[in-house]
């Protein structure tokens, strides 16, 4: 089918067209024959790069001639910022006007009225959750709704939001299409028909995948072997080693952080051996991309390793990089250049990155309270779906190391012939219960027990398995909301209090919410930089994050440091364990947190804590946000001795700074770094920059042109 054959705007078929784009792929003929651009609801569970993207865009089109609204839900940021580049890129051009497309995953607290003047809206699934507790009206406006990934469902943290955000906008905008996209999923039928939709289940892939396993020396395939020479003596290099001598790129997919880091320095080493592997022209380019990170991200260790390790050609991923060093190793494999990535499985679900050999060493992890178990057929999938690189592969290799005969056997069972699991609904625990029974009172989606029941029925757990599963849950949910003053129940009516509704609109767990206020209303001799810290960091919202460098003395000695500061005294280790495990993780973060906020810089936490710049981003902006509630909460329940601590506190976690340098780190592109500078300058506040003159502040160092200029701009506009 030719994409000039179809009943789609002119602009669109010119830019897919120009884009190279000039007949569908099956799966997408089998959508439009499923009667997709007649607005008809669909799953789409087909492969990796089956081109789903591009059926939504094809039905987003026929909505916006009509004077439709879109609405694109992701599971994850990093995919909200691709799916906007596509969209954009496509529709970027219209008779009559042009389409207006945002993306929005952050700051939790806002309506987001703003949204209601664009015509294609991207959001990650929390997100969507946030606006519909903010009551964002526009809404009840959306024509079509698509749902990518939406086999997230099955999972524990991430599918009970996805789930509920679903069931409450198809309340709201019951005649919009939805469109879903997803993976090869095992029960695509029992989803499509809580849905109410038609499905399209399809294993097609523009470039076909041969599974293999490699076991002596061979990898064998359904269908025939490949006899490998020996590069080298450990099998996963081997792999590797081979696949890059073909000209092509190698994923490894490693179970764990450490065995990433360790199977990249092994991989660089190999491809030194091998020198060949990297042209002079493609070294070059490493050489350049590491530059970049060496003046992009700030020095430590961790950062010299990675350019190290790049340099030689390979390169570890992972939730412990930071913003900039993700950027610049996806920008270099994608550029070809760097041959060998070892990644976790975030990888395989959050960034499209296509190798011509996925390599999967270990099919089994360690899980807590179980030891060593095996991954998930779709997990094993999902990683699978990477190989092969379109535009440039024939063929995509996912091999899987096997090193006794029984083990081959097993993967060719369970793994290559195997069935994804099915998708079940996660909705059932007690946490998401009492965050969305929360939520759904506050916005008066519900107000009564039977309407609750009547939501709850509505929802994949309640097709599943009818709602008397979590009718107790739910009773459990009402009576904690209503002990703690969030929720009001006379005569069978439910309504949310002011407190209630607050602390929805935060998006935060009640349980977050009552443990604030009851250190809030604690006794403590003065309310310390430490008090706050540790008020925040027993919330279940901050997460727990690896620390490498912090021994139990350490920490015993920071206790004794800050013990009559600190509002939570630390249970017995014999009586309750788990909970004195947890004291101990929360006092960890109160050490990064503190030293954060008093300038060290990201180099010294990793060096002195362990703590690697991509967890230290993930805790920083999660203390942010519950020390931003905390701040919100104290308003409403009186609390006058906290507001204004808790104020300045999240100000500082914002930026990482001392209280002095608050009004310098408002303006935009200055930083922690730079307003230190400004200030050991004299530059202490906004009137001593008024009266500095650009060469001035073009003295201070780390203070260019550019950025003198655009402090100058921010203060003009600073009455």
């Amino acid at each position: 089918m030719l994409i000039t054959d179809l009943p789609i705007p002119d602009y669109l078929k010119s830019n897919l067209l120009k884009a190279g784009i000039r007949e569908l792929y099956p799966p997408q003929v089998d959508a439009i024959r499923k009667n997709v651009l007649e607005g008809k609801n669909l799953i789409l569970a087909t492969p990796t790069a089956s081109g789903k993207t591009l059926v939504a865009i094809l039905a987003a089109s026929i909505h916006l001639t009509k004077g439709g609204k879109v609405m694109y839900l992701t599971p994850l940021r990093a995919l909200t910022s691709e799916k906007l580049h596509e969209f954009k890129e496509l529709l970027a051009s219209r008779e009559g006007g042009r389409i207006k497309v945002a993306a929005t995953s952050g700051d939790y607290d806002s309506e987001d009225k703003w949204l209601a003047d664009y015509d294609v809206v991207i959001c990650t699934n929390e997100k969507a959750d946030s606006l519909l507790r903010h009551g964002a009206e526009w809404v009840r406006d959306v024509s079509l709704l698509i749902v990518d990934e939406v086999h997230v469902i099955g999972e524990p943290e991430r599918g009970p939001t996805l789930e509920v955000v679903l069931t409450r906008l198809r309340n709201m905008a019951p005649k919009a299409q939805v469109l879903s996209l997803s993976a090869t999923i095992r029960n695509a039928e029992e989803l499509a028909d809580w849905l109410g939709c038609d499905y399209v289940i399809s294993e097609w892939r523009p470039v076909p995948l041969k599974e293999a396993v490699y076991f002596d020396g061979k990898l064998e395939f359904n269908d025939g072997v490949i006899k490998l020479r020996n590069y080298e003596p450990d099998p996963t290099l081997n792999v590797a080693i081979w696949t890059v001598m073909e000209g092509g790129q190698a994923l490894i997919f490693a179970l764990s952080r450490r065995k990433a880091e360790s199977l990249a320095e092994k991989a660089a080493a190999a491809l030194g051996r091998h020198i060949e592997c990297i042209s002079y022209e493609e070294a070059e380019t490493l050489r350049r991309f590491a530059e970049e990170m060496m003046s992009e991200s700030e020095r430590s260790s961790f950062t010299e390793r990675l350019v190290k390790l790049m340099v030689r050609g390979s390169a570890f991923h992972h939730a412990g990089l930071g913003y900039k060093h993700r950027q610049i190793i996806e920008e270099a494999f994608r550029s070809r250049c760097l041959k060998i990535l070892c990644a976790t499985p975030t990888l395989a679900a959050g960034v499209n990155l296509p190798a011509r050999t996925v390599i999967i060493p270990e099919l089994w992890r360690y899980e807590p309270m179980y030891g060593m178990q095996y991954i998930s057929v779709m997990e094993y999938k999902q990683f699978s779906g990477r190989a092969g690189r379109p535009k440039y592969d024939d063929v995509g290799y996912a091999v899987s190391i096997a090193r006794k005969d029984v083990e081959r056997e097993m993967i060719f069972s369970r793994y290559i012939l195997g069935l994804p699991e099915k998708i079940y609904s996660r909705l059932s625990n007690e946490r998401h219960i009492r965050i969305q029974t929360l939520a759904l009172i506050a916005t008066r989606a519900a107000e009564s027990m039977k309407e609750l029941i009547s939501f709850f029925e509505k929802t994949f757990f309640g097709y599943q398995y009818s709602v008397v599963g979590v009718k107790d849950k739910i009773v459990r949910a009402i009576e904690f909301l209503d002990r703690h003053g969030m929720v009001e129940v006379v005569e069978g009516k439910l309504s949310a209090t002011k407190l209630g509704r607050r602390v929805s609109e935060l998006y935060i767990d009640p349980l977050t919410a009552v443990r604030l206020i009851e250190a809030m209303k604690a006794e403590v001799r003065e309310i310390t930089t430490v008090t706050l810290l540790q008020m925040l960091c027993i919330t279940p919202d901050v997460p727990s994050i690896p620390m490498a460098r912090v021994p139990l003395e350490r920490l015993a000695n920071y206790y004794e440091r800050y013990k009559d500061e600190l509002l939570v005294k630390p249970p017995d280790p014999d009586e309750e364990p788990e909970a004195y495990e947890a004291y101990l993780e929360a006092l960890k973060n109160v050490m990064v947190l503190e030293a954060w906020i008093n300038e060290v810089s990201e180099g010294d936490i990793y060096e002195k804590l362990g703590v690697e710049p991509g967890d230290l981003a993930a805790l920083r902006e999660k203390a942010e946000w519950v020390c931003y509630s905390a701040h919100q909460i104290a308003n409403v329940i009186k609390a006058v001795d906290f507001i204004n601590p808790l104020r300045v506190m999240t100000e500082r976690l914002k930026h990482g700074i001392k209280e002095e340098l608050i009004p310098l780190a408002r303006l935009e592109g200055i930083g922690r770094v730079r307003a230190r500078a400004l200030y050991s300058r004299g530059f202490k506040n906004i009137e001593d920059l008024k009266k500095a003159d650009i060469e001035s502040l073009m003295s201070v160092p780390g203070i260019g042109p550019q950025i003198a200029r655009r402090i100058k701009e921010q203060l003009s506009e600073i009455p």
